[in-house]
């Protein structure tokens, strides 16, 4: 497996004790000064992300997603990039910011050169879902909390507009989505327009004060009806320039995986090597499958646990019951052994989605914790049951030491980081891959020593592998690996990876409500590089750790190493490396 490229001559990664997270107060020096600037002027180009930091004074609208606002961020961005070049380091800290900044912006500035910052569609990651996701995390409270609500919903119709003049300009370059991609945000778009969508969810709200309700109806049905006109826009005018196929290339997927990990690998290193991970993978289940059920396949053991009454959940309150309970358990006793936590980082909400498209997703608390952090499960309309012993590892990942524990670290090292690092920066590779480390970790402290939930945690780590070989096999045109022999189920060897391929080789090898794969699967066609990210980052962190074990050899702390890999901010991977070698 490659290693992450580390600068060992440049310093001797001390091991010096740290002190308690959010106690230090280092003064802001002039690159602090730099990169705050460019954080605060990113905000008042994206209020939204403004919103969901809970900062104040960048209003209730939302980022122009069309051509203008594509030109903006690249001038911003250039404009950083000159200030940069003359930025002199006081301290190990603005070394990191410098080396993280830096190399965000180049990456930033190579993805527009090769129009691939055009506006997206797909079914997770795009203006559709983000434009309507705000509202989740707007606090319903007071007569001021409504007033916030109307005055960000009559922007919606604004904000899809700019959308379809940023899909106009991708269609321009020869960038526009497939029709599957088209036709699956279309359908999400034709739910958020109906009256029992999520959005007119809000006029049952039983906290809207009265006098309010007339001007709540009014927002609504225009935002309503700005999704319909979306819909229409992208069956009219921008299916006829679909593109056949989802699948990117090579050239354009290096860049896109490159953009997800803030490191660089070759595409077909990565695919042989998700290859040796499945393979490795379905052996250390066959062992855990025997201990479950002795002399049983891997399905067979797992259609055992999903028998067992112990392990099932029956209702979607009972799930947010039961994900609440393990969340508020795991931060309980890990804050006082092998984390470490103020007292605002223990408050994480686990949540029911109000959509049902099947993702589950964390958001971070807000820059002052007056906003928890919070874990949603967007369960598909029709699921009614639930495995305990399947989404056990799902809860760590997103909850702690997963995400919340990453994003929640980051935000409480106020006194130490600039506001681009704390809230400014998120780099999937080392973000998914930190929460699929530490599933792996949850097994090595002792939480996942039941068969069931081991089993559950390798079919969690299993998925993110099965998807490195489909995702980077479909998008650069690669062959089904014959050397899978049965594990490719019912996915043609020596064939180019299509999307029915991919279709069954996932439902060969991921146990998962239909639904839910049907979600995931799209997914990965239509974001390409991101679902590998996760596997990788979580490789990458691994040699990490490994790499400074090496160095420190009898002086490394594994609590020390997390504290202060977690402290520098979700950067990019070769910044991570770069930093845990000052």
């Amino acid at each position: 497996m490659w290693l992450l490229v580390t600068d060992t001559q440049t310093g001797n990664g001390s091991t010096h004790e740290l002190p308690p997270l959010g106690t230090v107060h280092r003064p802001a020096t002039p690159v602090d000064d730099l990169a705050n600037r460019h954080f605060e002027r990113s905000m008042r180009l994206d209020p939204l992300t403004a919103a969901l930091n809970g900062l104040t004074g960048y209003g209730p609208a939302y980022p122009d997603y069309g051509p203008q606002g594509r030109a903006d961020r690249a001038h911003l961005r250039t404009e950083t990039l000159r200030a940069l070049r003359s930025a002199q380091p006081l301290d190990d800290v603005d070394r990191v910011t410098i080396h993280a900044l830096r190399n965000q912006l180049n990456l930033e500035a190579d993805l527009h050169s090769a129009n691939l910052d055009v506006s997206p569609v797909n079914n997770i990651a795009s203006p559709v879902q983000g434009v309507r996701e705000i509202f989740d995390n707007m606090p319903t409270n007071s007569t001021q909390d409504w007033e916030h609500i109307v005055e960000r919903l009559h922007h919606v119709p604004r904000a899809l507009g700019s959308y379809t003049e940023g899909l106009r300009e991708a269609a321009s370059l020869g960038k526009m989505a497939s029709m599957t991609q088209i036709r699956e945000a279309g359908a999400q778009a034709e739910a958020y327009s109906e009256l029992k969508g999520p959005l007119g969810a809000l006029l049952t709200h039983g906290a809207v004060p009265a006098h309010l309700r007339p001007a709540l109806e009014q927002a609504v049905t225009r935002a309503r009806e700005a999704y319909s006109a979306l819909v229409r826009s992208y069956h009219e005018d921008f299916a006829p320039s679909a593109r056949e196929s989802d699948s990117v290339g090579e050239d354009d997927y290096r860049l896109y995986l490159r953009s997800f990990l803030g490191a660089t690998l070759e595409p077909r290193e990565v695919y042989e090597w998700g290859i040796d991970q499945l393979r490795t993978l379905d052996q250390e289940q066959r062992l855990v499958a025997h201990e479950i059920l002795p002399g049983s396949s891997i399905r067979e053991a797992m259609n055992a646990l999903n028998d067992d009454p112990a392990r099932r959940l029956d209702s979607t309150d009972a799930l947010q019951h039961w994900m609440q309970e393990l969340a508020d358990r795991a931060v309980s006793e890990l804050s006082t052994t092998h984390f470490e936590f103020t007292d605002a980082m223990r408050n994480l909400e686990c949540r029911i989605a109000p959509t049902q498209d099947g993702g589950i997703y964390y958001t971070p608390p807000s820059s002052d914790f007056s906003r928890p952090g919070r874990m949603w499960w967007s369960v598909p309309e029709g699921t009614h049951h639930h495995a305990t012993w399947e989404e056990t590892t799902t809860v760590y990942h997103e909850g702690v030491p997963g995400h919340h524990l990453q994003c929640a670290t980051a935000l409480a090292n106020a006194g130490e980081l600039n506001d681009w690092r704390r809230m400014g920066i998120w780099v999937s590779g080392h973000g998914e891959g930190w929460a699929l480390y530490a599933e792996r970790l949850m097994a090595e402290l002792g939480y996942l020593d039941d068969p069931g939930d081991r089993m559950g945690m390798l079919d969690s780590q299993r998925l993110r592998t099965v998807r490195v070989i489909f995702d980077v096999g479909f998008h650069c045109g690669y062959e089904v690996p014959g050397q899978l022999g049965d594990l490719l189920g019912g996915a043609r060897p020596g064939e180019v990876w299509s999307p029915q391929d991919g279709w069954d080789f996932l439902t060969h090898n991921v146990i998962m409500d239909p639904a839910v794969l049907r979600f995931e699967w799209l997914r990965y066609m239509g974001w390409p590089g991101q679902a590998p990210s996760y596997k990788l980052g979580q490789e990458l962190w691994l040699d990490l750790r490994r790499q400074v074990k090496a160095r420190e050899g009898e002086r490394f702390d594994l609590k020390q190493f997390h504290s202060r890999a977690l402290r520098l901010g979700s950067v990019g991977l070769d910044t991570l490396a770069h930093a845990m070698t000052l």
